[in-house]
């Protein structure tokens, strides 16, 4: 088979749906341009769950990509690689970090946290029952941001006054439009933020993971817990994927809602859940596109002939393989709340699946109901083909969410009631 040319990856992320298009068009697996690394995304969905399910595939960069150390020194995505958690552990190392992160994501905890979610949404949309009717708000901003942000904070323990520094670190490391030396600037003022957490919990404990996370690493030492730099890449970890990507499904998820009537009624009708329109967003629009990286420990054979040669870069693009017609047919690229196979990799694969995923469904069921039950002429301010992506190849979001709560008085179906009612009263 003749070799392709390399395709270049859009790093503004502005037509995330004909750069699907174009990278099936061209098999399974293609080489593409990542802000100058080389790699393969992969898009069809067996062949990537093959992989990454496969002992031949790594996400440890250090021990099994020979650019390892060339691109960690300049590249503008060097976090993603050189962060050192059971994100980029392979074997031993990431059995043994995952089984000390997982307490915090348990189904009792995940139980448990349930009311204080509820009690979070309830809030906040109580603040936005407050603003006047017609008047257009931000969602990303006022709901999809800090609902997530106060939920990750809670159970880490990180003190409200900190979280919104630790919002624009986090949207930092996502965006892919940074020079190497903005990254690296970002990262450097992230660590320096973890540390003085670390070190104010050190000093004074409390109740909440990190506290718990840094007893493990203090009690048990070089003797099978966290190193030093371990704990700090754990909590960039559960810091960024903890809220980035839950904001984004939020945004989508509102996003599919309005610009389909049809869809939202056959939510309120019963013929859908919002369960349904949970995993339906999570295939149809995941909170991230492209995950960066894994590596090739052996020559992997495609199905089209080519081959990833060992010690080459892989590249999860889980948006993509979300809506491959030859997993989800012909209407794929169709959010529909209805469709019987909502099956997706948004929140992964195998032994790398997340352990967030409970909260995050709890979260995102919770806030679409209650914000639909509370606002039930929730429409969007601005058609949805002029919302403006984020600029990054991996978050799958927009830059904001303008909607109108509330018709303002004298205009829709309430100003039509309130005319009708006066005309009757005349009468």
């Amino acid at each position: 088979m003749p070799e392709q040319r390399t395709y270049v990856l859009d790093p503004t992320g502005s037509d995330r749906h004909a750069e699907d298009r174009a990278l099936r068009a061209r098999g399974p697996a293609t080489r593409v341009d990542v802000l100058g690394v080389t790699a393969w995304s992969v898009s069809d969905p067996r062949l990537l769950k093959r992989l990454l399910t496969s002992p031949q595939v790594s996400k440890d960069g250090r021990a099994h990509w020979p650019d390892y150390a060339e691109t960690v020194a300049t590249w503008p995505l060097a976090l993603w690689i050189g962060v050192n958690n059971m994100f980029t552990a392979y074997g031993a190392d990431h059995r043994r970090l995952r089984r000390m992160v997982a307490p915090a994501f348990a189904a009792r905890r995940v139980r448990e946290l349930r009311p204080a979610v509820e009690g979070i949404v309830a809030d906040l949309l109580d603040g936005l029952s407050a603003r006047p009717a017609g008047e257009v708000v931000d969602l990303r901003e006022e709901l999809a941001y800090p609902l997530p942000i106060a939920v990750i904070g809670r159970l880490l323990g990180v003190p409200e006054d900190q979280r919104e520094g630790f919002r624009a670190l986090v949207d930092g490391v996502f965006a892919t439009t940074l020079t190497a030396e903005e990254a690296a600037a970002n990262t450097a003022a992230l660590w320096e933020a973890l540390e003085r957490l670390i070190a104010a919990k050190r000093a004074a404990p409390g109740d909440d993971t990190i506290s718990l996370l840094i007893a493990a690493r203090d009690e048990e030492g070089d003797g099978g817990g966290f190193t030093g730099d371990e704990l700090l890449g754990t909590l960039v970890l559960m810091i960024s994927a903890g809220y980035e990507t839950t904001v984004n499904v939020i945004d989508q998820a509102v996003t599919a809602l309005l610009s389909d009537p049809g869809q939202l009624g056959l939510v309120r009708s019963g013929r859908a859940g919002w369960e349904d329109v949970v995993e339906e967003t999570l295939r149809c629009e995941p909170a991230v596109k492209h995950l960066p990286l894994r590596f090739a420990l052996a020559d992997i054979p495609l199905p089209d002939g080519q081959v990833i040669a060992r010690g080459e870069a892989i590249l999860a693009s889980y948006g993509t393989a979300g809506g491959h017609p030859d997993w989800h047919g012909p209407t794929a690229g169709r959010f529909d709340v209805t469709r019987p196979d909502k099956e997706h990799l948004a929140f992964g694969y195998g032994v790398h699946f997340c352990l967030g995923a409970p909260l995050a469904r709890l979260e995102l069921v919770t806030v679409l109901r209650d914000l639909f039950t509370r606002f039930p002429d929730l429409e969007l301010a601005v058609p949805a083909e002029e919302l403006v992506p984020l600029p990054s190849l991996i978050s799958n979001g927009h830059r904001s969410l303008p909607v109108r709560l509330r018709r303002a008085a004298g205009s829709g179906a309430g100003a039509v009631a309130q005319a009708d009612a006066e005309e009757h009263h005349g009468q």
